[in-house]
């Protein structure tokens, strides 16, 4: 049993409006869009693509709960199991009478936890790490232009996607 090799078909665009209606005359060509490279969001994109919602959110939510316990787990431990005072004739017996003190730090410690998490799982997710070689495919990709790719099947599909690309508005195609 062979394999084929999976072939791309990058379209450069200098407009978002003509990116995003080319991605949807293509893809109602029965055409595969893998992606879209763009410096900024355009609104419509992700229904275009046919993307579905991120769980992004999700990790989020978790990584603010996780800031949470640990900030309420640390004061619990500070303040009543290991170093009990009574500092300003304040219980030290029980976290809840001293909670509304420690609200800033709560507040703090989950957006911490929260930034940190969410950047790292952005870092991981989009493979730039140290070390790794961005993919560019485009020298002005990050700048003002769009880069589409389109995945063909065979050699005879790529020729047809370049004349697609260049009839939907692209100012350039390669592979």
């Amino acid at each position: 049993m062979s394999t084929i090799a999976k072939k791309f078909v990058y379209g450069i665009f200098n407009d978002d409006d003509v990116a995003l209606n080319a991605v949807t005359a293509l893809r109602s060509k029965g055409l595969k869009v893998k992606d879209v490279i763009s410096p900024f969001p355009i609104h419509g994109m992700d229904e275009a693509l046919g993307l579905k919602r991120t769980r992004l959110s999700i990790c989020a939510f978790l990584y603010g709960i996780t800031g949470t316990s640990l900030a309420l787990w640390m004061m619990w431990y500070m303040n009543i199991w290991d170093w009990p005072m009574d500092i300003g004739g304040k219980p030290s017996f029980a976290l809840y009478k001293n909670l509304p003190a420690f609200i800033p730090v709560t507040f703090e410690s989950t957006v911490l936890c929260a930034a940190h998490g969410m950047v790292i799982t952005f870092l991981l997710r989009s493979k730039i790490l140290p070390g790794v070689e961005p993919n560019v495919i485009h020298p002005r990709q990050a700048d003002d232009h769009f880069v589409m790719t389109i995945q063909a099947t065979d050699d005879a599909q790529v020729a047809q996607i370049h004349n697609l690309l260049k009839e939907a508005g692209a100012i350039a195609t390669k592979e």
